[in-house]
Order: C-alpha cells, then structure tokens, then sequence
C-alpha cells in the first residue's frame, strides 16, 4: 500500500483527521505526520498533497496562514475550518462504514 494511488480518495480525510489533531502545521509536516501515523505505510507524494490542499482551501475546509518555519523558511501553516470539522465527521462515518463492507467481504470469500 505503498503507492499514492492506494490513497486515492482518502486522502482529504487523512489531512483532515492530521489537522484536527495537530492544528497549524505546514505541508511538509503534514506529510511527515501521515507517514509517522502509518508507521511508514502511507506515503503521499508532495504532488499530490499540494493540490489538495489547494483545492480544500478553496472549498472552505482549511484555512491558512504564511510563516516562518523553524528554520527561518516561509511556509504556509493551515488549521481546520468549522466546515472542515463537520467533513472530517462524515468522511470518517463513510470510510468506516466502506471498511466494514471491505471486512465483510473479506471474511466471505
């Protein structure tokens, strides 16, 4: 499950869920946070995180901010929006509810 592709479709949630716990972090960190959380299982490419972000922001689900970075580089630092709170709320109602129905399948076959 090494490969982005595995990710497709989850990978809102996985922002979501990593912002809600850890508010105002930049995208490398957040990248970081995704692998450390996995224990090294999921990796997302920059190129497809950026867009993402991009694309959440837009939709009023994050929001962000430029800063420094520890090291003295300009970063942009995002946090949940209300509307992100109430997407992170269902998006991990459906992703439960898939893999109940993946765990059923599993357990039949």
């Amino acid at each position: 499950m090494r490969r982005t592709d595995s990710l497709q479709g989850s990978l809102d949630l996985l922002v979501l869920k990593i912002l809600s716990r850890r508010p105002g972090i930049h995208g490398y960190a957040i990248l970081a946070a995704i692998r450390e959380c996995s224990g090294d299982v999921l990796r997302v490419e920059e190129g497809s995180l950026y867009p993402a972000l991009h694309r959440m922001e837009q939709s009023g689900l994050i929001a962000s901010e430029w800063a420094l970075t520890e090291t003295n580089r300009k970063a942009k630092y995002y946090r949940l929006c209300p509307a992100g709170k109430k997407q992170l709320l269902e998006a991990e109602k459906n992703f439960e509810h898939l893999v109940k129905g993946v765990r059923a399948i599993l357990r039949y076959a």
